[in-house]
């Protein structure tokens, strides 16, 4: 632990009170480090999961080569430099088998999409531009302008064999394990899974499908948490909701520190007088940072507690979401093996004007539409950190620089795009 405090008080301008969102990130992304351990897989459970080895190519993708249309298949060799060119049919080339026939010059081949080109073959013509004559089909007629090479795909033009076909730190995605199937692969080596404590604090909550007794709401950030965690392929544990008392918010630390690899705690990091949450990371281990100068979730404390991170979240709903997109989202990505990429973001005018307080950061909820053909975007309403319909209503977040005041309809403004990640 106080390796940690040590590590900090040697950054420029580092304040624990008052943390800017890019230093409180960059911050995080330089303490955390993928656990140990590394596990063999099928690889359909390495959906979301991040590769511990390389993946070399074990044969060609394509294995041979083959057709990329239904056509004919020809030695451009045989074909006029101009007019139309006679050929003899010799036979046809199906997907899934060899074309065993003997082919002398001037002889053409029926071939199907993926079907194994003929040796001696190189280019093929599509069908729709060729004509038939003969008894039975047995001459066909190729234009002039065929090219050498057209519509053949070339064994190992995808993947050659030998060659890394995926790299370590890889994040597997749909597309990937498609690839990984093309290589034959039944199983990969992975990073293990990130193990994540979740709990919410808080005396005023209650449990779903018991009626609210009054001053109550229910448990909406451990089900919103669950959800963006399942998304990045965590293992989550839920241990449920904690009530505003130190002994048993101690006991719930205590007990998601000793079995997992990261905590996230919901509320009780404020300053009012019933919450703990701060002052518990304090005692049961180091507290980095807890105030970020934005808006929503200006009180987020991260720290460690034994050898578990801890990300203690703000209590509203909508400043958990944003608190975990931009912080814990990238760290737990790097806790998995892979270099975490900030969300996709670019320029766009806004439709609405916005309110903003210069010296913080916001992230306010908007939705990006089109307007007479461009993107533009506009707010979801009422941008309060309790309403989670706005989150709801949103495809990415308007993020308003940390100096920036008052922003007029037509201004250019930066947005980060969510949609799939909430």
């Amino acid at each position: 632990m106080n390796s940690l405090l040590q590590t900090l008080s040697c950054l420029d301008d580092y304040d624990p009170n008052s943390m800017t969102v890019d230093r409180a990130r960059n911050i995080i992304l330089d303490l955390v480090t993928p656990p140990p351990g590394h596990e063999r897989g099928f690889v359909r459970l390495g959906l979301n999961r991040v590769l511990a080895e390389d993946v070399i190519a074990p044969v060609n993708v394509p294995a041979h080569d083959n057709s990329a249309m239904d056509g004919y298949a020809v030695r451009h060799a045989d074909l006029a430099p101009s007019g139309e060119t006679r050929l003899n049919i010799a036979g046809t080339a199906y997907a899934g088998r060899t074309y065993d026939g003997v082919l002398k010059p001037g002889d053409a081949v029926r071939i199907m999409t993926g079907a194994c080109v003929p040796p001696g073959l190189d280019s093929i013509v599509i069908q729709e531009v060729v004509h038939l004559e003969g008894g039975e089909d047995k001459t066909v007629i190729i234009p002039p302008g065929q090219r050498v090479g057209q519509n053949l795909r070339r064994a190992g033009e995808d993947l050659q064999a030998g060659q890394p076909a995926l790299n370590k730190g890889k994040l597997l995605r749909p597309a990937e394990i498609g690839l990984l199937a093309s290589l034959g692969q039944v199983e990969v080596t992975l990073h293990r899974r990130i193990r994540v404590a979740v709990f919410s604090t808080g005396d005023e909550l209650g449990s779903l499908g018991k009626p609210l007794q009054p001053g109550q709401v229910y448990d909406s950030n451990s089900y919103t948490l669950w959800g963006m965690l399942e998304r990045l392929g965590c293992e989550v544990m839920d241990m449920g909701m904690v009530k505003d008392d130190p002994a048993a918010l101690e006991e719930a630390l205590l007990a998601a520190a000793a079995s997992s690899d990261v905590v996230i705690t919901s509320g009780g990091v404020s300053v009012g007088e019933a919450d703990f949450i701060r002052a518990l990371m304090a005692r049961l281990g180091k507290v980095a940072f807890w105030k970020i100068a934005m808006k929503p979730g200006r009180p987020m404390a991260f720290g460690k507690i034994r050898n578990t991170w801890l990300f203690g979240l703000p209590g509203n709903p909508v400043a958990v979401m944003v608190a975990f997109y931009q912080f814990v989202r990238p760290a737990l990505l790097k806790m998995m093996g892979t270099q975490p990429a900030s969300l996709p973001s670019f320029l766009v005018p806004s439709l609405t004007p916005l309110k903003k307080v210069p010296g913080r950061t916001e992230f306010q909820r908007g939705r990006l539409i089109q307007d007479n053909g461009r993107w533009c975007v506009q707010a979801t309403g009422a941008q309060g950190s309790g309403i989670l319909s706005s989150m709801v209503e949103a495809n990415c977040f308007i993020v308003l620089e940390h100096e920036r005041g008052n922003i007029a309809a037509g201004e250019m403004v930066n947005v980060q795009a969510m949609e799939g990640l909430v």
